[in-house]
């Protein structure tokens, strides 16, 4: 009986490492359908996490195009203004020179008439007759136009 005593010991020996094995198989079957949970919960955050970033750059996108367009009609506007005033101020310039033109014949005018009255013995000062093209009320003259294309003064 001793004998027999022994093998139902020892099969009894081999029936609970059988069973701490199943125990175990069971324990690790268990830490892999977790870890398996967790891995899949993980890799659905991370692609939550990466569709809304997608998001937040097609938003960010969107946004700075929107941006870009105002700042090219911004820079349009101001080009079409900086053009206008630049017509503007060749067209002035001509004008300029034309007074100063004007201006300068008118001096040599003054001049002249100065020169002819100080050669009849009179004051070398120029004494402005009533009647003259120097009158105030008699300046039809100036008021003609000063035509000058901004075309024809391009740089």
């Amino acid at each position: 009986m001793a004998s027999s005593s022994g093998t139902s010991s020892g099969s009894s020996s081999l029936l609970q490492n059988s069973g701490s094995e199943e125990d175990l198989q069971a324990v690790m079957d268990q830490r892999k359908r977790k870890r398996m949970i967790s891995n899949r919960e993980s890799a659905r955050r991370s692609r939550m996490r990466k569709q809304k970033h997608l998001d937040d750059l097609v938003s960010q996108v969107a946004q700075l195009r929107k941006e870009n367009q105002q700042i090219l009609t911004s820079v349009n506007i101001t080009t079409q203004q900086y053009l206008s005033v630049e017509a503007e101020n060749s067209v002035l310039r001509a004008q300029v020179g034309e007074l100063s033109h004007r201006l300068e014949s008118l001096n040599e005018i003054i001049d002249v008439l100065n020169a002819s009255t100080a050669g009849f013995g009179a004051s070398t000062t120029f004494v402005e007759p009533a009647n003259s093209f120097f009158n105030p009320l008699n300046m039809g003259y100036l008021n003609q136009p000063i035509v000058a294309s901004a075309d024809i003064l391009q740089y």
